[in-house]
């Protein structure tokens, strides 16, 4: 196998902000200039005894570093770094993150999901301080990939399940369960909100986005296949985003290239695809549903 120096800059990158360290951090400890560090993650040679330093500073493998077999990430910060890093040179996105892709969320999303994140910080935590600059560079991250997506054109398809949109929208853009009935209509609102931009996006069919509206409750686990030209990368995550209690702080997500986890949700991708309502008639249903359980104009008027 050739070793990519590029692939290894930008696991370097992402583990470094997994770990909450700046650069200048990182070559204070390994006793290298900042510009050695720049110069790895940008691709530049690596000798092996520093990238076993790096290794054990970074809490991985010398081995996960070098990309053999799986990556793994128990920080929600350098996953979401390194899907942005990928979705950069890939050519189509396929994903089923529950309630829906962050790609296509609104611009009216950031804020609640950010207040959502944060409520969702339990009370005995230590350093809010800290957790809440940390979600904010998830969110910062997040916003990237949006804007890269809309400039690249990148083609994304998205599968969405109707009960977990129905849930959501009874529940709103929440973190926890002790929200007043005005901020509860709030949120609802915003959840109500997303899902009529998703109508638009399923109706007018922008080139590029494709949405498949499955009928059935998925798998809770959330996977992306991320199509480049040299490769298939294959994510898996617990991180949950926007839909009722959301999730950044515990968990482990995966990215592999191999081929036989690849293959098995390359074939779940096809089968969900071919049962999927699609166009009008995803929309007709997402529509239906938010007349049974969405709120009425008068409620979004008074909740705004």
């Amino acid at each position: 196998m050739a070793i990519r120096f590029d692939d290894i800059g930008n696991r370097l990158r992402a583990y470094r902000l997994g770990r909450g360290l700046t650069a200048e951090e990182v070559a204070r400890k390994l006793g290298i200039s900042r510009a050695a560090v720049y110069r790895i993650e940008g691709g530049g040679v690596v000798k092996i005894e520093t990238l076993d330093r790096l290794a054990e500073l970074l809490a991985v493998s010398a081995a996960t570093l070098l990309g053999v077999g799986v990556e793994y990430y128990t920080s929600s910060i350098a996953y979401f770094e390194r899907m942005r890093q990928i979705e950069e040179l890939s050519d189509q996105v396929i994903a089923h993150f529950p309630p829906l892709s962050y790609l296509l969320t609104s611009e009216h999303f950031p804020p609640f999901l950010r207040k959502s994140l944060i409520e969702s910080i339990p009370d005995y935590a230590k350093d809010r301080r800290k957790l809440t600059t940390e979600i904010d560079t998830v969110v910062g991250i997040l916003e990237e990939r949006k804007e890269a997506r809309i400039r690249r054109r990148l083609s994304v398809v998205n599968f969405v399940s109707l009960p977990e949109i129905e849930r959501w929208v009874k529940l709103g853009v929440i973190g926890h369960f002790g929200l007043g009935n005005a901020e509860i209509l709030k949120r609802r609102a915003a959840a109500q909100r997303e899902i009529e931009h998703l109508i638009e996006l399923t109706e007018s069919g922008p080139m590029g986005i494709q949405i498949g509206l499955i009928e059935e409750t998925l798998p809770n686990i959330t996977f992306q296949l991320f199509r480049t030209a040299q490769q298939t990368y294959l994510g898996m995550s617990p991180f949950r985003l926007g839909g009722d209690l959301p999730n950044v702080r515990m968990g482990v997500a995966i990215l592999t290239t191999d081929a036989e986890p690849v293959a098995f949700y390359e074939k779940l991708a096809e089968e969900l695809w071919a049962r999927a309502h699609k166009g009008r008639a995803a929309a007709a249903r997402l529509t239906a549903m938010l007349s049974r359980s969405g709120l009425s104009r008068q409620k979004m008027r008074e909740a705004s």
